[in-house]
Order: C-alpha cells, then structure tokens, then sequence
C-alpha cells in the first residue's frame, strides 16, 4: 500500500518534468520557413493554422490585406505589432518574417511566420506549435490578436 501511494504521488512530479523537458527540446528547434516560395504546409495535426494554403480547410486562416503604400513598410510595422504583443523576432528580412511566442507556465514555443506577397497585396501567416497534437485554437487566437493589433497600427 505504501508504494502504490508513494507512485502516485511521485507522478505528478514526473509528469512535470518531462513537460519541462519536452518544453527545452522545442527551443531548440527553428521555424518551419519558406519552401518553393510558400510558408511551409501545416502537418496534419491541429496545432496549425496558415493562409498560405487555402485548400487545406482544417488549418486555413485568412490572410492580412496590406495596406496602401504597401510591402516592406508593412513588414516593418508587423515586426513591431509582433514585438509589442511577446512575440520574439528570429529572423527577418524585406520579405519574411518569423517569430517565436512561448506559452505561459511550461514555456512551449509556437512559431509565427509571415511571408510578404505583394503582387497579391498579402502578408501570409502561419502559426504553429512545436511540440503536441492539439493547441486547443491557441494559433488562431493568436493570428486574431495580431490582425487586430496590426490592423490598429496601420490605421494610426
């Protein structure tokens, strides 16, 4: 009896642990990027959501409309929506743009990317999770926050 009570309550302790580990190996990881000149495909699980791909109905989102006087300024101002909402810029050049958000307790990082279609008048998105099946609609309430945030500054 005492062991059965002893592993029940080291479980929760162990549990704990290997989501702080699994939380280190997804930092260590880097954003999925541009393939063939496209955000990279969400896989098939529903952590994912991009606009890049409007036929994958399970992970599409739309995508922002940039504003008039368009491209690299437009960029820019997406740099600083994403800063000012957490999110940590990785990598980023006149086209594209990726960032790392981390989630509150067990510090998981979620990848932001945007990709800059400017014959099109698009910034595409793509909002993922490095590590589990499900985020439960973390990724697109996240897209919608900095839509919304975007949206703001480019109206100031």
């Amino acid at each position: 009896m005492k062991k059965i009570l002893l592993i029940l309550s080291l479980f929760p302790i162990v549990i704990l642990v290997i989501l702080f580990a699994w939380s280190l190996l997804t930092r260590a990881q880097s954003a999925a990027g541009i393939v063939n000149g496209q955000l990279t495909p969400c896989p098939d699980k529903p952590n994912c959501v991009c606009s890049e791909f409007p036929e994958d109905v399970a992970h599409v989102i739309a995508p922002l409309q940039l504003p008039e006087g368009g491209g690299e300024e437009s960029l820019a101002k997406m740099k600083q929506t994403i800063e000012s909402l957490g999110g940590k810029i990785q990598n980023s050049d006149q086209t594209y743009l990726a960032a790392t958000f981390s989630t509150n307790f067990f510090r998981f990082t979620d990848d932001v990317e945007i990709r800059l279609d400017a014959d099109a008048g698009l910034l595409h998105i793509r909002s993922a999770s490095r590590a589990g099946y499900s985020d439960m609609g973390l990724n697109q309430e996240r897209v919608g926050q900095i839509r919304a945030a975007f949206e703001k500054k480019v109206s100031e």
